[in-house]
C-alpha cells in the first residue's frame, strides 16, 4: 500500500486522445491525479466538473490535473467533450495503473461484490514523491479540498 513520502509509481498510459502520456514528463510540477470508477456516470461526473469548476486555480499554482479510470480512448473523450474538461484524461484499460497505485479493488456494489477502482486522489509533488492521498473520496467538496491542502 502506497503512503505519503513514497515515490509516486511510473505511468505510461494513453490520454483520451490516443496520445502516449508518461508521467516524467510533468516532473518538476505538482500533479493532482485523480482516480475514479468510470466515465459519465453521476458521481464521477460530479468529481471532474469539480476539478474542471477549479481547473483555473490549480492551473495558477503551476498544477497539472490529470483524471483516470479503466475507461476507453472513446470512452474518455466522450466524457472530457460533454463535460468540457479542461485537462487530461489517461486510460488504465488494463487497470495495471490503478492497481499499482493500489486503487483496483473490491467493492460492494449493491450487494454484489465487485471489483474497481476506489475513488482516490494523488498529489505529486514535483520531485515525484506522493505528498498527500485522499481515500475513499465523496465527490462532492473533493476539488475544493485538495486545492486547500495545495
Amino acid at each position: 500500500m502506497l503512503k505519503e513520502g513514497d515515490p509516486a509509481p511510473k505511468i505510461q498510459l494513453l490520454t483520451e486522445a490516443g496520445e502516449p502520456f508518461d508521467l516524467d514528463g510533468v516532473r518538476g510540477k505538482k500533479v493532482v491525479l485523480f482516480f475514479y470508477p468510470k466515465a459519465s456516470t453521476p458521481g464521477c461526473t460530479v468529481e471532474a466538473c469539480e476539478f474542471r469548476d477549479t481547473f483555473k486555480k490549480f492551473e495558477t499554482k503551476g498544477v497539472v490535473v490529470l483524471g483516470i479510470s479503466k475507461d476507453s480512448p472513446k470512452a474518455q473523450t466522450r466524457f472530457k467533450e460533454n463535460q468540457g474538461l479542461p485537462f487530461t484524461l489517461l486510460c488504465d484499460e488494463d487497470k495495471r495503473v490503478a492497481d499499482a497505485y493500489g486503487v483496483w479493488k473490491e467493492k460492494n456494489m449493491y450487494g454484489k461484490k465487485v471489483m474497481g477502482i476506489e475513488r482516490t486522489t494523488f498529489v505529486i509533488d514535483e520531485q515525484g514523491k506522493i505528498q498527500k492521498i485522499f481515500s475513499k473520496v465523496k465527490p462532492a467538496g473533493h476539488a475544493e479540498e485538495v486545492l486547500a491542502a495545495i
